[in-house]
């Protein structure tokens, strides 16, 4: 019974521990960004006109960033879910940074995947919008 006791607080600390490091990943899609970096205008669909419209992409990492450049790549998604490269963009950071945006422009309606790498080509984070006319 005693042994029972000791592996149940054993996991229970563990799992309370890898709780507390274990930090969120958040893409937004909206339509600004306040100077404390939160959303405005949140959505995960967004109708633009026929000649294209905008959208903000912010991430909030919940950490440092730790790099000095950003890059989103964007791709659009096919009814069979196959992702075609869409676009690219750059984001010039400080390593202390943990949310940045960028102001990404769209033409086609359709479902876009989003994937945000450090300089390093390291995943920090990915999101999905619908575009819509």
């Amino acid at each position: 019974m005693k042994s029972l006791r000791k592996i149940l607080s054993v996991t229970l600390f563990s799992l309370i521990l890898l709780g507390s490091l274990t930090q969120a990943q958040s893409v937004y899609f909206c339509e600004s960004v306040d100077d404390d970096g939160h959303p405005i205008g949140s959505s995960s669909s967004f109708t633009i006109g026929i000649d294209g419209g905008y959208l903000f992409i912010l991430t909030r990492l919940g950490y440092a960033c730790d790099t000095y450049e950003i890059i989103i790549d964007i791709f659009k998604v096919d009814r069979r879910g196959n992702e075609d490269f869409y676009d690219t963009y750059y984001i010039d950071t400080s390593p202390d940074w943990t949310w940045f945006w960028k102001k990404a422009t769209f033409y086609e309606r359709g479902t876009y995947k989003v994937y945000i790498y450090d300089e390093y080509s390291q995943r920090l984070a990915t999101g999905e919008v619908d575009i819509k006319y």
